[in-house]
């Protein structure tokens, strides 16, 4: 009996811990979503810039935690036509020895410039 439980207890707990990384990456996942579909949300209005989209990708991963989602990297391009937003970086890691990388791309239609009224 106490051998069973000397192997079982381990890989018990490996697997637990197993859950909570895959959880922790979904997370991350997550907030990389939202963070590159509210850049693209900015980039792409009228009178905005690549640089403006990129300045709130980051205020809003810094706003829903940039401790889940570490090493990101924020990318923002704006041509006549469309818009994108990448996201990159690496879901915290609870076991330290390895870390799952974490990518999200949001592309939109970039607002037409308006029109010169004579």
């Amino acid at each position: 009996m106490a051998a069973e439980l000397v192997i079982a207890t381990p890989l018990l707990l490996l697997l637990i811990m197993g859950v909570i990384q895959f959880a922790l990456w979904q997370h991350a996942e997550h907030i990389a979503s939202a963070v590159a579909q509210q850049g693209v949300a900015v980039g792409r209005l009228q009178g905005e810039t690549a640089t403006a989209g990129k300045n709130e990708a980051r205020s809003v991963l810094n706003q829903l935690g940039s401790t889940v989602l570490v090493g990101s990297n924020i990318t923002a391009t704006r041509t006549a036509a469309t818009t994108t937003v990448t996201v990159t970086g690496h879901a915290e890691s609870i076991v330290g020895f390895f870390s799952l990388p974490v990518k999200a791309v949001a592309t939109g239609p970039t607002e037409p410039a308006a029109a010169a009224i004579p």
